[in-house]
């Protein structure tokens, strides 16, 4: 896979971001670019990253600019969340990926898997994968489920500048469906954090706006393999919303494939069973990069 020139331009990314580029830069091995959804931090990737570094890998898990180091700091200091958008997202990633001189792999989840998706589609991926992503304009379905999991958000106008928490109950369903109570509770406790609101306003008006930022360039004959990653019994994200997606992505010049995982909720990349989704981003990437 080709080298990429480094970018000249200063990146706020923080010193884990830093010294994980630093260290991919100096290993000359093929980065692999983990990013975050909503409600979650960079340290649900964290036992991605050390299956991927293990496999030859140089992953690097930066978060959403201002995004706290722990999930405490997170509880204790929601507002720092707040008034995110998904193209001041699209383009701090941006910025992360320009400073590796080998061009990653991008594995995204949820509105993170939307991210992966419009990054391809700006040419700065060598393989996407994008797990139960967020939709984006041009994808239609719009479940009962999927209203549902988001209505904690869009319930009220004036979220979309505000932090939004998740009650254990609010996580249980649009995440943690699949699991056990006492996985659900021990997943919450562990990972679930404040969410900017903006985003969820953002895809859901996507189609009514020719100018939304939820918008990804399915056309570009640089934006490499893509596998969409669908969990059967995603609530947040079902399948109907991925299937829409893959549609909208497969006339690319790249490869573009489908599957789903049986059995999974929205929580698939940080519940019990997360390995297996692992090992499915990793043949597909091992199939292209090394």
């Amino acid at each position: 896979m080709p080298d990429q020139p480094a970018s000249d331009q200063p990146v706020h990314m923080g010193p884990s971001t830093e010294k994980q580029v630093a260290q991919a830069n100096a290993s000359g091995a093929t980065p692999v670019v983990f990013i975050h959804g909503l409600w979650l931090l960079p340290s649900s990737w964290d036992r991605w990253a050390a299956v991927f570094a293990q496999a030859g890998y140089a992953p690097v898990t930066p978060g959403w600019p201002d995004d706290p180091a722990t999930v405490e700091e997170a509880n204790a200091h929601p507002e720092v969340f707040a008034n995110k958008t998904i193209g001041q997202v699209a383009d701090h990633y941006e910025s992360v990926i320009k400073t590796l001189t080998r061009k990653p792999a991008v594995i995204g989840h949820s509105f993170g898997g939307l991210l992966a998706q419009i990054l391809a589609g700006r040419g700065l991926s060598a393989a996407t994968v994008a797990i139960d992503g967020a939709p984006f304009r041009g994808v239609l379905p719009l479940p009962i489920s999927a209203l549902k999991s988001s209505f904690p958000v869009l319930g009220n106008p004036l979220n979309r500048h505000r932090a939004v928490p998740l009650t254990y109950d609010q996580f249980r369903f649009a995440f943690a469906n699949a699991v056990s109570e006492d996985e659900a509770k021990e997943l919450y406790d562990t990972f679930a954090v404040p969410a900017a609101g903006a985003p969820l306003f953002q895809a859901a008006t996507a189609n009514l706006n020719p100018w939304t930022e939820a918008k990804v360039d399915s056309d570009n004959p640089d934006r490499g393999p893509l596998l969409i990653v669908s969990g059967e019994l995603d609530h947040t994200v079902p399948r109907s919303i991925s299937e829409a997606a893959f549609k909208q992505q497969k006339d690319n010049p790249g490869v573009t494939e489908f599957v789903e995982i049986p059995g999974r909720g929205h929580a698939l990349t940080i519940d019990s069973g997360w390995h297996e989704v692992a090992d499915v981003a990793a043949k597909f990437i091992g199939r292209f990069l090394s």
